[in-house]
């Protein structure tokens, strides 16, 4: 099978070209004018091809809760996120097949889940995400998010609270990720496990060794959240007498296969130590700025040389899955952090962070990532006769900075077209739409219980005033 995309415009080093592009099988063929010879021919004109973005960090059974946490810190956000999640399978089926649809139609091909797991059915929790994936053709990186210490080992001084041990040892986890990686890690289909520890909070050091010694042997991404709020920082101090970072390169868990979500309380040792190991920082704002994290320090980690990739984050803190937004947010928001204006993120540079940063940070880089000759053809086709990105005029700046809205016209991953004239093509998503306003009728409000234990706590361990919080939500 083999298509000619005739007459399109794609980005170069100094402006734009009209070429013609061509995809014979899973790859991209050729790239120059007056390209003949192919089975389909693609009208290109007045359209913008550009490689496919990768969501660097979701979580897709948040979708059920998007609008519905209210705006709190995260270690009070994720109190509300347990009360509220559901244990139903095809609940946690519909979350992943609306991620990918969402994310196909903001330019994504390619997503990174850290994915829950539903207590009892791990194994069916993976492959809900995996039919989901597999059926609308996107390609996915599933890390089961594991933990092996209770919830309030997440908060400084959190052992003080009443608790009891996590069911599972370190030893049991790592047999259950095994299990997960025989049954579904299919590369070449499209479907890729990794190792999900879900982050210093709540893991022990036998836990993030024994996924590093998966990664090495299966040669698995790694995929984590590192110091998304101060109370993270605190609690690595507490924990280790060291940074996170410092303790992690310790422990041989940083290298070019690992992403690590978020990232914004590092200090410049750190930032080294992350470019000497060759990891990505996976920049969400969006969730960052929804939770009242901080800022990442992107620019900081651009100049050091440290590789920046973008992500949505999961629905409940981010309330949509739209990597357009997300790559905005992430461009423009670093204006303020920086009175340099020659230090800014340019839409050239925030859109190569997206498409070759993204390919790096899920260890794809000499497959993905560019529109280059032998490539994996992960392509996005836009429409440039779109209101919203019209009157025309640099299509780069319109697309990051603007407000651009149903642009996406197709999107080829591995090849096979997934979407065309705006439309997915192996899903049905009015049935997908009735379906999930269907079940949101029927959902009941959840009760907020969980906060109610761990708020005083909080507002004290992190200096707030009075140990009482003036409201409780519930």
């Amino acid at each position: 099978m083999s298509v000619l995309i005739q007459n399109v415009l794609i980005p170069v080093d100094n402006g734009y070209e009209t070429v013609d592009v061509q995809v014979t099988g899973d790859r991209i063929s050729a790239i120059s004018s007056h390209l003949e010879g192919s089975e389909t021919v693609i009208h290109g004109q007045d359209k913008l091809l550009l490689p496919g973005f990768v969501n660097g960090h979701t979580h897709s059974s948040q979708a059920w809760q998007r609008g519905l946490i209210p705006q709190l810190p995260l270690e009070l956000w994720l109190a509300d996120v347990l009360d509220s999640a559901s244990k139903d399978l095809q609940v946690y089926y519909l979350g992943s097949l609306l991620t990918a649809v969402n994310t196909l139609l903001s330019g994504g091909t390619c997503l990174m889940d850290h994915a829950y797991l539903l207590a009892g059915q791990e194994l069916e929790s993976i492959g809900a995400a995996v039919r989901a994936y597999k059926e609308v053709g996107i390609r996915a990186f599933i890390a089961p998010l594991i933990f092996d210490e209770p919830f309030v080992a997440g908060f400084p001084s959190g052992r003080s609270l009443p608790h009891q041990p996590y069911s599972q040892s370190p030893a049991e986890i790592l047999d259950l990720m095994e299990a997960i990686i025989d049954q579904f890690h299919e590369p070449e289909a499209g479907i890729n496990i990794a190792v999900g520890p879900t982050g210093i909070q709540r893991c022990s050091d036998e836990l993030f060794e024994g996924c590093a010694a998966l990664s090495d042997r299966y040669n698995l991404c790694r995929h984590i959240h590192l110091l998304e709020t101060r109370a993270q920082k605190l609690l690595a101090q507490e924990k280790y007498g060291v940074t996170a970072v410092e303790h992690l390169r310790q422990l041989g868990f940083l290298d070019h296969r690992t992403s690590l979500a978020h990232s914004i309380w590092l200090t410049d040792e750190d930032i080294d130590i992350l470019a000497q190991t060759q990891s990505t920082v996976v920049h969400n704002p969006a969730s960052n700025l929804r939770l009242g994290s901080g800022i990442a320090p992107v620019l900081k980690y651009l100049r050091a040389g440290v590789n920046v990739s973008f992500g949505c984050d999961g629905a409940a803190s981010n309330d949509g899955q739209d990597l357009l937004e997300a790559i905005k947010l992430g461009t423009m928001l670093h204006n303020v952090t920086d009175p340099d204006y020659q230090h800014w993120i340019t839409p050239q540079e925030a859109i190569t962070m997206a498409t070759q940063g993204g390919a790096r940070g899920v260890n794809l880089t000499e497959h993905t990532g560019s529109l280059t000759v032998g490539k994996k053809a992960d392509l996005v086709l836009y429409d440039l006769t779109n209101l919203s990105l019209l009157p025309r005029t640099d299509p780069l700046g319109l697309l990051v900075l603007g407000r651009p809205t149903q642009v996406v016209h197709s999107v080829w991953v591995n090849g096979q077209l997934v979407v065309a004239d705006g439309k997915v093509l192996r899903t049905d998503t009015g049935q997908l739409q009735q379906e999930l306003l269907s079940r949101s009728r029927d959902r009941k409000s959840p009760q907020f219980q969980m906060i109610q234990q761990v708020e005083p706590h909080y507002r004290r361990v992190m200096g707030l005033a009075g140990s009482d919080p003036t409201s409780v939500k519930g």
